[in-house]
Order: C-alpha cells, then sequence, then structure tokens
C-alpha cells in the first residue's frame, strides 16, 4: 500500500518525553530507536501536533499516591478503573520535557494533557471518562484537518486510546506502527489490535507514505 499526503492531513507525534525514554520513569522500550524515523516522517507533513503528558504531584495515577506498587496495581476511579504508574511527567520536570533528539521545529501546537489531579488522560482528544475533551478535536476542525497519522508511545496506552477517540469523533485515523513502541502489560497490544480493527483503525508502516 502507498499513500499520498494531503494538506488536510495531520501527523500526531503522542508524548515523546524523557520520561518515556530509555533511563526515564516510565520507559519504553526501544522508544528512543523511534526518534529518527519520527523526525524524517515528520518532514514530509505540513501539519504536525506534539503531546505531553504533564501530571501534577500526587496524580492519580500515580502508584505512590495510593501507597501501592506501579503496573500491576489498579484502582477504582469515578471514570473506571485506573493502571497505576511510577511518578511521570511531572509538570516543569526534565522527565516531561520532549527528547531534545525530536527535531520538529515546523510543529504548530503542543497539546499538555492529564493535568487535571483527579482524572488521568491516555488520549490526546478526552480525558479518561472519555467525555471531557482536550480541545484537539475544535483545533483540528478549526482548520480544516481530516485525515490523522499518529506515532509515539505508547502503542498499547496513549498513542491507541487517542486513535480510538479520534475514530469516534469523526477522524480518518492511521496509526505508524514501525514509529511506535507498547509497554505490553498483560494482553494490552491484543485487546489495542483487535480494538483498532473494531473501529477502522487503519495500521500502517512509514514506507506506505511518501510526499
Amino acid at each position: 500500500m502507498s499513500l499520498s499526503l494531503r494538506s488536510t492531513d495531520a501527523l500526531l507525534v503522542i508524548d515523546m518525553q524523557n520520561d518515556f525514554l530509555p533511563g526515564g520513569a516510565l520507559a519504553v522500550k526501544d522508544g528512543d530507536a523511534i526518534i529518527p524515523g519520527i523526525n524524517e516522517l515528520a518532514a514530509k507533513f505540513e501539519h504536525v501536533i506534539l503531546t505531553q503528558d504533564w501530571h501534577p504531584r500526587g496524580h492519580i495515577s500515580f502508584a505512590s499516591t495510593h501507597g501501592k506498587q506501579p503496573f500491576f496495581s489498579t484502582v477504582e476511579a469515578p471514570y473506571g478503573t485506573q493502571t497505576l504508574w511510577p511518578d511521570h511527567c511531572l509538570q516543569g520536570s526534565r522527565g516531561a520535557e520532549l527528547h531534545p533528539g525530536l527535531d520538529i521545529p515546523h510543529a504548530e501546537l503542543i497539546l499538555r494533557k492529564g493535568f487535571r489531579q483527579n482524572i488521568d488522560s491516555y488520549s490526546a482528544f478526552t480525558e479518561n471518562d472519555r467525555t471531557t475533551p482536550t480541545g484537539l478535536a475544535g483545533y483540528l476542525r478549526e482548520r480544516g484537518l481530516q485525515r490523522l497519522f499518529l506515532t509515539g508511545l505508547a502503542y498499547d496506552f496513549c498513542v491507541g486510546y487517542s486513535a480510538l477517540a479520534a475514530v469516534k469523533l469523526g477522524f480518518e485515523v492511521l496509526v505508524v506502527e514501525d514509529l511506535s513502541r507498547a509497554v505490553g502489560l498483560p494482553g494490552t497490544i491484543d485487546a489495542t489490535n483487535n480494538a483498532f480493527a473494531a473501529q477502522s483503525v487503519q495500521r500502517i508502516t512509514s514506507s506506505a507514505l511518501r510526499d
């Protein structure tokens, strides 16, 4: 499959932050390996949006907030089951900064999410209650952007949730698989792939894109 880019396309680069990369508080294996490819792909797009996790101290998603261990612990929040993570992407910290190897000077918007104390936000479009908007959909619509390509971290969480939310909001969505990496908790990759298939999220590789 080969795809031609359109003026109404946008590339979303999800959460390429120090804490999600090797050496970070919530590192995704080989997350840094996709940076050169993201830079190369972004150069082909007129419209690029970056996202940042941006958590306050004591955030509801932190295991330390609840006195529990991360990764395999959960709590019940008003919006459903919340997976607990190590403290990460604290507002203003080095861990929350975009990785310095990311070279996308023409990016038009940096969207911060997860800044509300008592609700997490995997998706770039809605908080984890799946109703509270971030404003990204309105931004894209006002600018006439219709087809979205997603890269970044992590495939089975923030990339996946963003893709599924975007489809529900009426966008055409393609996830660039070779330019994403997964956390890989038990069952999360299969669940993401199944959800993509059910909701018509297309999975492609960067080689499918041409100028």
